[in-house]
């Protein structure tokens, strides 16, 4: 069951039927259904069925928003039983709270926007009393939507969240600003914005291929006294990316922690 069909929740879905999940055993809570969600009712998928209709099930994927959980996730208890595996990917929201609102054992886990088109990265961490089998379904259910890494530390999620969950919106401000700049440089808007889109997608795909290291491939882009070594001098010098992007993720660590008390 899936309870929350919002960005992240629909591209969970997607990966799932696209890998061949039998759309008849999936159950979605979502009391605004998007067209494309209404649209999967065909296919097999029951929408907002009554518990009594279903009862507890094996496996429960909480995507809502953390500010709404401890409202609406009462009602996801009538789904749970004592061995529902219930997999998070709520911001904030550390397993006590998941195990106190819905019962069952929980995994809290923080996927990324990327998730959407198969590309995201989903870090997960397990309550002790979760099985190693259900340890094994909630990690194919996150990879359905891009690779996933396991820690046994949930004080780290926090920064996970300020890092990946958060990061993809720290690259689109980078494309949104270097688009910006190129305008400012005397680029009509149109050029700027495609130089800006391929530069950072480009980047981010030789990033993934390559076996160096970020350092390293910016380093092989500077020329000695060139001109990517005069914009490097700003962006690395004080107050430059380096500060801007310590004191942005201790923001959203700071943030995510507030959202768990």
């Amino acid at each position: 069951m899936l309870a929350g069909a919002g960005k992240m929740g629909s591209a969970m879905l997607s990966g799932w039927l696209r890998q061949g999940l039998d759309a008849h055993i999936v159950s979605v809570i979502e009391p605004r259904p998007s067209e494309e969600i209404k649209a999967l009712v065909s296919r097999g998928i029951k929408l907002n069925p009554p518990p009594a209709d279903i009862g507890p099930v094996a496996t429960l994927v909480v995507a809502l928003k953390p500010q709404s959980f401890r409202d609406a996730g009462a009602a996801l208890k009538g789904f749970a039983g004592s061995s529902t595996l219930v997999v998070s990917i709520m911001a904030g929201t550390p397993i006590t709270a998941i195990e106190d609102v819905c019962g069952g054992m929980a995994v809290r886990a923080m996927p990324n926007t990327p998730a959407a088109i198969g590309r995201g990265i989903t870090v997960a961490v397990a309550a002790k009393n979760v099985s190693a089998a259900q340890r094994a379904v909630a990690d194919a259910l996150l990879r359905a939507t891009g690779s996933v890494e396991w820690i046994d530390d949930e004080s780290l999620m926090d920064a996970v969240t300020a890092v990946s969950g958060s990061g993809p919106a720290y690259v689109f401000l980078l494309a949104e600003e270097l688009a910006r700049a190129g305008v400012e440089a005397g680029l009509p808007a149109d050029l700027a914005i495609k130089l800006a889109r391929e530069t950072v997608a480009g980047s981010g795909e030789l990033l993934l291929r390559s076996d160096l290291d970020s350092a390293t491939l910016r380093k092989n882009v500077t020329s000695p006294g060139g001109t990517t070594a005069a914009a490097l001098e700003v962006l690395m010098g004080n107050g430059g990316m380096q500060s801007l992007l310590t004191r942005a993720v201790a923001a959203a660590t700071r943030r995510s922690k507030e959202l768990a008390k």
